[in-house]
């Protein structure tokens, strides 16, 4: 199944008096490269979180983003850590016997200190579980996104591998009409320059030409190289860096095809192919 390398999913779920939000967001990357982005008292679950996305992704630069929304409630009560603010106040009075002018701040500027509200204590075990739950139903929409994306590069690319087929038959069929070409042009030189050519030396010249610009071998390779990419993109596990290879390969026979070429129509050939390659190389830097 071919994945795209971007993707976006985001999901929430409710759990107890809090609302947690999770992003999921991917680039492209060499490697598989997993960013968590969670609020403080959810650390603990940082490993297994780096763990269930790191199962199903093979590539690209992920970024999972956690958040948390309390719920307010009728009568909710703030417990308040007392010895903290006893603590915090001691401080500042010692700080300010040495300020020329203190300032003032109120009991709400006490309570946004951290550690003076205490948060009532949780259930790790069912909080890990209710998180890797909504992690999970996020990851499928996420990989949903990719496959979609992927199933869209892989038509693209596949158009592309019968369009460069199309151009290697052409090259192939036109070569014969290339060295006749080169025979006749050879030919008329030479018997406007000399009264008696020697025709056995044009032959040895004409053979040697011939097999200096044959493209049979690199015909061949492009064509081995497309029918590779065009049955890689069946597989079923990631394919990019193999497509990125191939694409390499593909790009030195059609440069080759190039410094063979002799008339306009193969040179023209051999530049509709890179140009060709090129497009399939854009769209597989995004193949995971």
């Amino acid at each position: 199944m071919i994945r795209s390398m971007t993707a976006y999913a985001g999901n929430e779920a409710r759990i107890g008096d809090s609302t947690l939000n999770c992003e999921l967001r991917s680039v492209n990357h060499r490697y598989c490269d997993i960013t968590l982005k969670l609020p403080d008292n959810l650390r603990f679950i940082e490993t297994d979180l780096r763990a269930i996305i790191a199962a199903k992704v093979n590539r690209g630069k992920v970024e999972c983003s956690l958040s948390v929304k309390k719920q307010a409630k009728d009568g909710q009560n703030f417990n308040v850590n007392i010895d903290a603010v006893r603590a915090l106040l001691a401080a500042t009075d010692a700080i300010e016997e040495h300020m020329l002018a203190p300032l003032s701040f109120s009991a709400l500027d006490i309570l946004a200190f951290p550690g003076i509200q205490q948060e009532p204590a949780t259930d790790k075990s069912h909080l890990n579980e209710e998180i890797t739950h909504l992690v999970k139903q996020t990851l499928a929409k996420f990989l949903e996104v990719r496959e979609r994306e992927g199933a869209q590069l892989k038509v693209l690319i596949e158009e592309r591998c019968i369009k460069m087929q199309g151009f290697v038959v052409l090259a192939g069929h036109r070569m014969p009409e290339v060295l006749l070409l080169i025979r006749n042009k050879l030919t008329d030189k030479i018997n406007e320059l000399v009264a008696q050519p020697d025709f056995d030396r044009l032959e040895q010249e004409l053979v040697f030409m011939a097999q200096k610009l044959d493209i049979t071998e690199e015909l061949d390779r492009l064509d081995t190289h497309i029918t590779e990419v065009l049955r890689v993109l069946k597989e079923k596990d990631p394919v990019g860096r193999r497509l990125d290879f191939l694409m390499q390969e593909l790009n030195r026979e059609a440069n080759t095809l190039g410094s063979k070429s002799t008339d306009k129509e193969m040179t023209q050939i051999a530049i509709e192919l890179k140009v060709l390659i090129e497009q399939m190389r854009e769209q597989i830097q995004n193949i995971e």
